[in-house]
């Protein structure tokens, strides 16, 4: 049910890996422009954590749903919980995900098959179970958190840079496919951010965030969030960025591969 304030409807944006870095701030520049927030994560505490902070600031009404994006049956059990408690989500902000570096030989398998169910299988998941209610009210926005590791191959993070290369053209192609739906799809691919992802993913002394710097989450949360109002289907926040992400589509494979392995490598 959509709650009411000053007698006007609010519009529920749900948004996965919400208790932290840019999904957080994705969902306070929502809460403050009146949306009303299902908070997707694995921790409930730090999950009923950021929805007193979002409540307590801006006004909105926040559900929290713990869940573990790893486990198949994740996403369902997410879509059941909303349509149980006959809330319709407007706006899909698929954002948990998470990278792995070193070498492909040397990498944990469990860890890396669990990326490709987080960052491919439950954002596809989620994307064709709240697709179809969006398509049946003619409006919608589905905002897919990729990176600007979607441009190019990604030695020493190759299953992560390929996840996220599914991920922009996932979002790319079905753009396309609901043009006059009145449903938008964006693909928001940010350079290296400052949140937890360079920890957990072990690259904290690559080049890439050890020397190329950091953009502030929310930026990033701001940018992202302006393009998909807009129904922009790529939104690359930063010139540095859109430079880097243009450079690889006119280079071959082979040089923007070494290029970036060097850029993963240690200093």
């Amino acid at each position: 049910m959509r709650s009411k304030r000053n007698g006007t409807q609010r519009q529920t944006a749900l948004v996965t890996g919400g208790s932290g870095g840019i999904g957080l701030e994705i969902a306070k520049v929502l809460a403050r422009k009146g949306f009303d927030l299902v908070l997707v994560a694995r921790k409930r505490d730090t999950l009923e954590a950021a929805a007193g902070q979002l409540e307590g600031k801006y006004g909105a009404r926040v559900q929290v749903f713990a869940a573990d994006l790893r486990r198949p049956d994740a996403p369902q059990a997410i879509f059941d919980f909303l349509h149980n408690e006959n809330i319709p989500i407007e706006v899909l902000v698929n954002n948990a995900g998470f990278g792995l570096g070193g070498e492909f030989a040397d990498t944990e398998i469990r860890r890396e098959l669990d990326m490709i169910q987080v960052n491919i299988a439950a954002l596809t998941h989620l994307t064709k179970l709240f697709l179809p209610s969006m398509l049946k009210r003619k409006s919608g926005r589905v905002l897919n958190v990729a990176s600007t590791a979607a441009f190019q191959p990604g030695p020493l993070m190759a299953v992560y840079y390929a996840t996220k290369a599914y991920v922009l053209s996932f979002s790319e192609a079905l753009a396309e496919e609901l043009r006059h739906s009145g449903v938008t799809v964006t693909a928001l691919c940010p350079g290296p951010t400052a949140t937890h992802f360079a920890a957990s993913a072990l690259m904290t002394k690559s080049r890439l965030f050890a020397a190329f710097g950091m953009a502030d989450a929310s930026v990033v949360a701001e940018f992202g969030v302006a393009a998909m109002m807009h129904g922009r289907r790529v939104a690359i926040p930063g010139i540095k960025n859109k430079i880097i992400a243009q450079a690889s589509r006119f280079s071959p494979r082979t040089v923007t591969a070494r290029v970036s392995r060097m850029i993963q490598e240690s200093n």
